[in-house]
């Protein structure tokens, strides 16, 4: 019999591939990643058995996501098309990783996974798995079955008594970890449609949250997220810790059209509290230490490596190359920056850095400037020459 390790969540998609995919002669083994999605593993491991998995392999990868992934994107300032902090596509190449290992481990020729064939990470599993063995064949089943609809879905897991959480009236799509969650489908497919309050997880409404601020100080080290108001933490304690900080406050969400790779445009709302308190605190903290030219450049960087994580190209050389880039501007990025949280706002109020190149006394209009305003009119000639005719 034909094997095949299917990417498996527990959600409606993984949960009816089971049963097709046996129904095509597949033994099929299920892989579930623990990326830190808050939910009963025990309980999804049961539910593949019952949908008729051979065997389910659970694994903790929490450790190994922030160390590999989730670090780098911090150090990047890696958001997609200025929202996006990339949760869902930065936990796709790890998942990947891990199936083809678990293949190596079965002997099995197949993967599987239960993306949809115009959505991104089909790509980002497919890619990374034909990097890492490309002898692997791969199956997805929501581009070969019958249902052309989640409604449909619904109805062939209630015939096959296949267990499932999802209802015809709450149909959204989920795709959650550590970093931060993916909402789509249902109502939010209405464009000129508000996302209603039930669709949201992670963070409370800003209209209901605290008519007082929270302020919180976070510290780095070359880059590195280390304190939370002067306690040291580890960056796995810190996130949880940070999305439930801001979600208190309604930090976090992104209600965007972006521009999928496959060429389409689609509607997706985001959560990321601590994604969007860390990324803001260590943006901030660099418009301190890095000087005019390096900082330009470095957007410029930011954005592509977004783009690489977001198509997939985790793995690639260009990806590779330009860790070593940022990994060299994260020498000075040290200091502590104070933020202040409130109605769904997170800004920076205070600024900290050994490192810093800020010079009061240059920058002031106070008595105790020291710039010697007397050169700005030879520097100005120099710099406007190559413009006169």
């Amino acid at each position: 019999m034909k094997k095949i390790v299917l990417a498996y969540s527990g959600g409606l998609d993984t949960s009816c591939a089971i049963k097709w995919l046996k129904d095509k002669g597949f033994e099929v083994v299920c892989f579930i990643a623990d990326l830190g999605q808050d939910e009963d593993f025990q309980k999804i491991e049961e539910r593949a058995l019952a949908g008729g998995a051979s065997k389910v392999y659970v694994k903790d990868l929490k450790d190994e996501f922030i160390k590999d992934f989730i670090i780098p994107a911090i150090k990047a300032n890696a958001v997609y098309e200025g929202k996006y902090l990339l949760a869902t596509a930065l936990g796709r190449p790890l998942i990947a990783k891990y199936l083809v290992e678990v293949a190596h481990k079965e002997k099995a020729e197949y993967v599987g996974h239960g993306c949809t064939g115009k959505g991104n990470d089909q790509v980002r599993l497919e890619v990374t798995t034909g990097i890492l063995d490309p002898k692997l064949k791969i199956i997805a089943p929501l581009r070969e079955w019958e249902f052309k609809s989640r409604e449909e879905e619904i109805d062939y897991a209630l015939k096959h008594n296949i267990p499932i959480d999802v209802t015809k009236k709450k149909v959204y799509s989920l795709d959650r970890n550590l970093w931060g969650i993916s909402i789509e489908a249902g109502i939010l497919e209405n464009l000129d449609q508000e996302p209603p309050e039930d669709a949201y997880i992670m963070t409370k409404s800003p209209n209901s949250a605290s008519t007082y601020p929270k302020y919180v100080e976070i510290s780095f080290e070359k880059g590195v997220p280390k304190k939370v108001d002067g306690k040291a933490y580890g960056l796995k304690e810190m996130i949880f810790m940070l999305n439930e900080i801001g979600g208190a406050y309604g930090v976090g969400r992104s209600d965007m059209v972006e521009n999928r790779l496959v060429g389409i445009k689609s509607r997706e709302i985001y959560e990321a509290p601590a994604g969007t308190i860390l990324y803001t605190a260590h943006r901030e903290l660099e418009c301190l230490v890095l000087d005019r030219e390096l900082a330009h450049f470095k957007e410029i960087i930011s954005l592509k490596y977004a783009e690489l994580i977001y198509y997939g190209l985790w793995y690639s050389q260009l990806k590779e190359a330009l860790d070593g880039f940022i990994n060299s501007t994260q020498e000075h990025v040290s200091g502590t920056i104070r933020l202040k949280l409130f109605k769904g706002a997170c800004v920076a109020v205070g600024r900290q850095s050994p490192q810093s190149l800020y010079k009061k006394e240059l920058a002031t209009y106070g008595k105790e400037d020291k710039f010697d305003q007397k050169l700005a009119e030879g520097f100005i000639k120099i710099w406007g020459m190559p413009y006169k005719r």
